[in-house]
């Protein structure tokens, strides 16, 4: 007789997938099924030490790199993990950083590097995910070596440069390739501010009238003389044109030109451009913004019947390229939702910035047909903001053009000649889902004919005077960093994040101003470490990191190249950099702790009043701005001007605690005419209002 014995069966082994975020392997792990086991490095798991130069500059630039601290927990599951696994994929980001994390997880966990255990996605979808593991790749050393060049270079720049300006000016200072041309051009942009000399000129806004009724009244402004374009320079070059002109005479419709015109969409986002258009759009900082695209591109929980979904592509990216499905996709939703009009029949070829690596797509939704208005419940307000643009601007760019009509009039008397515009939308194209920064709102002429006459009706001269460059805002800041061709789109976040909290530069509502810390180092750098700020030799050296992704140039040939110069600088601003003494101010006032006077210290993150004893009194204050407004809540404090912790001015009462008074609005020396209630002076658009919070009373609009 045969016993029949039950032997237990071993659990299948599972196959470790290996990405970057938790929120990443969650998606991931819902999509491959029970046959694989998903974990997450939580970003680097290796890197230079803190503590040291890290780079053997004698032999060859070599890195030494070390377990980051407080990730012991993690390497250990993920070496207990890949020992029991059936086979270990490298699934981080689709970029050279994404490949260089995966190269260090390879080897803590003694992967070959000839295996073909290199996953990549552009986007967390289910098929696309599937996709990538039907043709895993070996690790990219190019992609790593040029990661290892970058992150090389940065520590030889940051770890020289910095123990000088420690010495020489102030601890805590740090100097590096991408974050000083940065601060270079904030400070060259306030050098202009100040060096601007206002030029005066003039306008002869005029108005017309072709008929009786008010609609017949048109503005046209002063083009020539004899048809050449003339430049008012001043009054009296108005006065010797307006001497020309017999003001009750007719005037004559000189000419008539009507056309059609295109006005085409702009590209989908890069990672530049989304940067840009948010921070104008929604106000978002640069490094909110990637923020809040990595949460959409890693997963967003749909629910328990989708579960989560990457809802957006990579989100690091310079090329505007986009895939056939996703063009097929977003034509036939263009045709169901809006109509054949709107769908663009013909393919765009789309032209990529100059330098751009195309390793991935542009930003677009991984699907049209999640439109923002059903994603609404399931995403955060910010989240939400974020998609809605990056859906219109995706779907916008597979959009008809808008038409529209234009027509150009010139006015004639005695050889002078005044202009008008006018144009109105024809056909609104991909207007209808996509306002740009272009004028869009018709403003139409009457209807005019060549040789006919019509009256003036009123003339205004205008004196004007030229205004200087604007200051830099993040949008414009990043626009100049990429049209410079300096550091990639994965450095400008945080670069402006950087120059920020080294307090170089400081925030005056959306705009940069340098501060006297961050001139004093650019300063000395620019004297002493000219190519670091140089734009164009920056841009070469990016150039030269493509160069060894792309297997034309050695990593360490290109350091070499970099560094060699740089090690001489660095030896000649050690010699002769004299140490700095920022001098302390005073501040007019006494020690409320001991009496001594108080003095105006500059500290990382600004100036203060501190204690002249100091360290024996330690003593200190903020600097507070008052407005010359008795609060008027508590009626002894003034009202001063405060910051938020992010960075937004408010009005409160100096003697905060005892008093909580609080306004956003800066409050004025008057009181409301109706309620008695206390006045504000609100921004808005145009200029200044005056208007009181407590009802409906207001003033014009102070321009």
């Amino acid at each position: 007789m045969v016993s029949s014995k039950t032997t237990k069966r071993k659990p299948a082994k599972k196959s470790l997938v290996i990405v970057e975020s938790p929120a990443k392997a969650k998606t991931i792990e819902k999509y491959l099924g029970r046959n694989y086991k998903v974990l997450a490095s939580k970003g680097h798991v290796r890197d230079l030490p803190k503590s040291r130069m890290g780079v053997d500059i004698e032999h060859d630039y070599e890195p030494t790199y070390i377990s980051i601290r407080g990730k012991g927990d993690t390497i250990k599951e993920l070496k207990k993990e890949a020992k029991k696994a059936k086979r270990v994929y490298l699934a981080a980001d689709p970029d050279r950083e994404g490949e260089a994390i995966a190269w260090h997880v390879a080897h803590l966990l003694d992967l070959d590097l000839n295996d073909n255990n290199r996953v990549v996605f552009n986007e967390i979808t289910k098929d696309a995910v599937k996709e990538s593991f039907k043709s895993p790749r070996s690790v990219d050393m190019k992609l790593v070596d040029a990661q290892q060049a970058r992150r090389v270079l940065d520590r030889l720049v940051g770890y020289s440069i910095s123990p000088i300006l420690w010495q020489k000016v102030k601890k805590g200072l740090s100097a590096g390739r991408v974050q000083s041309v940065a601060l270079k051009l904030v400070i060259d942009r306030e050098k202009a501010i100040n060096n601007f000399k206002p030029e005066e000129y003039w306008s002869i806004p005029t108005h017309f009238q072709s008929g009786t009724k008010k609609k017949d009244i048109f503005e046209a402004a002063f083009y020539g003389v004899n048809d050449k374009k003339k430049e008012l320079k001043s009054q009296t070059d108005v006065q010797q044109v307006l001497q020309k002109l017999d003001q009750k005479a007719d005037f004559t419709v000189a000419k008539v030109v009507k056309k059609e015109r295109k006005r085409y969409p702009s590209a989908p986002f890069t990672t530049s451009s989304l940067q840009q258009e948010a921070n104008r759009k929604l106000n978002f900082k640069t490094r909110k913004t990637m923020m809040l695209a990595q949460q959409l591109y890693e997963g967003i929980n749909l629910g328990s019947r989708q579960g989560s979904v990457g809802l957006i592509t990579y989100m690091r990216t310079d090329s505007t390229r986009i895939a056939s499905v996703a063009k097929h996709e977003a034509s036939q939703f263009l045709h169901d939702e809006y109509g054949e009009r709107y769908a663009a029949t013909k393919i765009k070829k789309t032209k990529n910035p100059e330098g751009a690596q195309d390793a991935h797509e542009a930003i677009r939704p991984t699907s049209v047909k999640r439109t923002p208005e059903s994603l609404k419940k399931v995403l955060t307000r910010d989240q939400f903001r974020l998609y809605t643009l990056i859906w219109n601007r995706f779907l916008a760019s597979e959009m008809t053009p808008a038409v529209l009509d234009t027509m150009t009039v010139t006015i004639e008397q005695n050889q002078v000649q005044f202009r008008a515009n006018g144009s109105k939308i024809k056909f609104d194209g991909f207007l209808k889902l996509y306002k740009d920064d272009k004028k869009t709102k018709d403003n139409w002429l009457p209807d005019l004919t060549a040789g006919q006459s019509v009256k003036m009706v009123d003339t205004n001269p205008e004196q004007h005077f030229t205004q200087p460059p604007a200051r830099y805002t993040e949008a414009s800041l990043v626009k100049a960093l990429e049209v410079n061709g300096v550091g990639r789109p994965s450095t400008y976040a945080p670069t402006i994040d950087t120059i920020q909290r080294r307090y170089y530069v400081k925030l005056n509502g959306r705009s940069f101003e340098p501060t006297e810390l961050g001139e004093i180092v650019d300063d000395l750098i620019e004297k002493y470490f000219p190519d670091i700020v140089n734009m164009d030799f920056t841009a070469h050296l990016e150039d030269e990191l493509d160069g060894i992704e792309a297997g034309k140039e050695k990593w360490t040939k290109v350091v070499d190249e970099y560094y060699q110069p740089f090690s001489k600088e660095l030896k000649d601003a050690d010699e002769k950099i004299e140490k700095l003494q920022i001098k302390d101010e005073p501040a007019g006032m006494n020690c409320d702790i001991c009496g001594a006077p108080m003095v105006i210290k500059l500290g990382r993150y600004g100036k203060f009043y501190a204690c002249s004893r100091f360290p024996d009194c330690r003593n200190t204050k903020a600097i507070i701005k008052e407005i010359g407004v008795t609060c008027p809540k508590c009626g002894e404090g003034q009202v001063v001007e405060r910051k938020s912790k992010k960075n937004r001015i408010f009005y409160g009462c100096s003697r905060y605690p005892e008093c909580d008074f609080v306004d956003w609005d800066k409050p004025i020396n008057r009181n409301c005419p109706k309620d008695g209630h206390y006045l504000v002076e609100k921004k808005v658009k145009g200029g200044r209002q005056v208007i009181c919070p407590n009802g409906d009373y207001q003033e014009e609009i102070q321009k």
